[in-house]
């Protein structure tokens, strides 16, 4: 983690309560958290689908913390000026849509998110090598590593994921990179293992049903970033 720095906690409204976001927005509010992850998935790169821009847009009113939208996509250049409108401050998309399937390169992506004056991350799936970004590293900020298969809430921590956590955090240190992207980590999350993430080289932690199924979320959360 860069200088020691404390975690960024980023809720994910993925396993909050649809009925009442506006409610639940608030926990994260109320909490030290820094960030608000929102999934955005289409039914065809993941077998799920959430919400598109006119919720991003509508959470926007309720909340000042930082917006991180995970594109989950199959086709994730052309929703990335509609988040942008919303609301967003980051955008990642995932490598796996983009280097081997889609027409536009990643490079055109990133380029495109960053000239609007947001954050870019990339993502990758559990089986997905850190090897395959290595040659975007200088032009992004953060570097999603999924700890679950993405499409659904509330799954296991992929174990496996802190051994390829701390792989991007000791290439980052070796490069002289490390101060100037940072790794979240995205699946799983719980009280138990936020720690080990942490001590692997974790720098943003996304925490989705163990925040939002918790009697207290502002409480859970805090508890995370200060232990």
């Amino acid at each position: 983690m860069p200088f020691d720095k404390k975690p960024i906690i980023a809720p994910s409204i993925l396993g909050a309560n649809f009925s009442n976001l506006e409610k639940e927005i608030n926990y994260c509010n109320d909490s030290e958290a820094q960030w608000i992850h929102l999934d955005i998935m289409d039914q065809q790169f993941v077998p799920n689908l959430s919400f598109g821009p006119a919720v991003v847009n509508s959470l926007r009113k309720h909340s000042d913390l930082f917006f991180d939208v995970h594109l989950m996509v199959s086709n994730p250049f052309d929703m990335l000026i509609p988040f942008i409108k919303a609301g967003a401050n980051g955008i990642s998309f995932h490598i796996e849509a983009t280097e081997s399937r889609f027409t536009f390169p990643p490079k055109i992506l990133i380029n495109t998110i960053k000239k609007n004056g947001l954050k870019c991350g990339l993502a990758l799936k559990p089986k997905t090598p850190f090897s395959l970004i290595k040659k975007y590293l200088e032009f992004i900020d953060y570097i999603v590593v999924m700890s679950v298969e993405p499409g659904f809430g509330g799954q296991v921590f992929i174990d496996s994921t802190l051994s390829k956590i701390a792989e991007i955090d000791k290439h980052l240190k070796e490069k002289n990179i490390r101060d100037k992207i940072l790794i979240q980590v995205d699946g799983g999350i719980k009280l138990t293992n936020y720690n080990k993430v942490i001590s692997a080289g974790g720098d943003i932690l996304v925490a989705g049903s163990e925040v939002f199924k918790s009697d207290n979320p502002s409480a859970t959360i805090n508890k995370m970033y200060n232990d």
